[in-house]
């Protein structure tokens, strides 16, 4: 039988995480006091980084924002040139692994202080992975077929999962095996699930291969059509998915058990690809749109049961 879930989180709202920072303790947020503390002493940059982040939460409770700054929320320069200088920084390594020593800037400063990366050595491979896999998707095509949709998952998911083993200490050829089919599983759900919203932006990413099996064209996605054709096409995605996650649990008595927690999303998984199940397959159907309350208890026996 086919198995599906859905990763249901609940997010605070704008208010209660607006209200977090607040009690941040640093000066008041003011754009002349933001630009006083962008020294980079060691007072400096943790205060320049939590004015920054009231700056920046400004926009989702609805206020307006003094100075030349944009209210475009996270995207402002700023904030990016600091992320991607230390990228830059982690990745091209032109001076954090040899000399531990960030870019100098005050973002990047604080970040390095927690960065995993430094604390647990991380392989450059994976990160520049995901980077490249992302680069090269920017332009909003459709997955030619599966196997690209798949080589993305790959790159960008199971990636994440084996930093995530690195991180808890594990090396294993089943765990690695395990994570390479839970990231595809993760990648292929990710995009069925996007699918209506995609669709209400006029984008289909769907493998064109399956597609054209079926006689569906990128219209009838847009128009959400309902009928036999593009329901297959979904069935055809969503049992490539169930067939990878089947792959991955078939390694359980070989992973080791230490492992299990980077492997739980196989949960939500399993429970969006059971609803895509119970009705038949109609990617648009309203009820995918809800979340599972009983997610959480679900996550909770799983890792009770020592099970992915």
């Amino acid at each position: 039988m086919l198995g599906v879930p859905g990763l249901c989180r609940r997010r605070p709202g704008p208010r209660s995480m607006w209200a977090r920072v607040l009690r941040f303790p640093g000066p008041a947020v003011t754009w002349r006091s933001v630009a006083a503390t962008s020294g980079l002493g060691a007072s400096g940059t943790d205060h320049y980084c939590l004015e920054l982040l009231r700056w920046y939460c400004c926009p989702w409770v609805g206020w307006a924002l003094p100075g030349p700054v944009s209210c475009s929320g996270w995207g402002t320069n700023a904030f990016l040139e600091s992320l991607w200088a230390l990228c830059q920084g982690l990745i091209l390594e032109k001076n954090c692994r040899r000399n531990d020593n960030p870019p100098h800037q005050p973002v990047a400063i604080e970040l390095w202080k927690v960065s995993a990366v430094r604390r647990h050595n991380l392989t450059k491979r994976w990160l520049m992975k995901i980077i490249d896999e992302r680069e090269k998707n920017l332009d909003d095509k459709a997955y030619r077929n599966i196997q690209e949709l798949e080589n993305y998952a790959e790159n960008t998911q199971s990636s994440l999962l084996y930093l995530t083993l690195e991180i808890l200490g594990i090396k294993d050829v089943h765990a690695d095996h395990a994570a390479s089919h839970i990231g595809k599983a993760q990648g292929i759900v990710t995009c069925l699930r996007a699918t209506p919203y995609h669709g209400s932006k006029r984008k289909v990413f769907l493998p064109m291969d399956i597609c054209m099996q079926h006689g569906v064209s990128q219209e009838d996605f847009l128009r959400r059509t309902q009928d036999k054709n593009v329901r297959d096409v979904i069935y055809d995605i969503a049992s490539q998915a169930h067939l990878h996650l089947k792959h991955a649990r078939s390694f359980h008595k070989s992973v080791p058990v230490k492992a299990f927690p980077a492997f739980l999303q196989t949960v939500s998984l399993e429970d969006y690809l059971k609803k895509i199940q119970q009705v038949d397959f109609d990617i648009f159907h309203p009820s995918l749109q809800k979340k599972n309350t009983l997610l959480p208890l679900s996550l909770y026996i799983q890792s009770w049961r020592k099970r992915y």
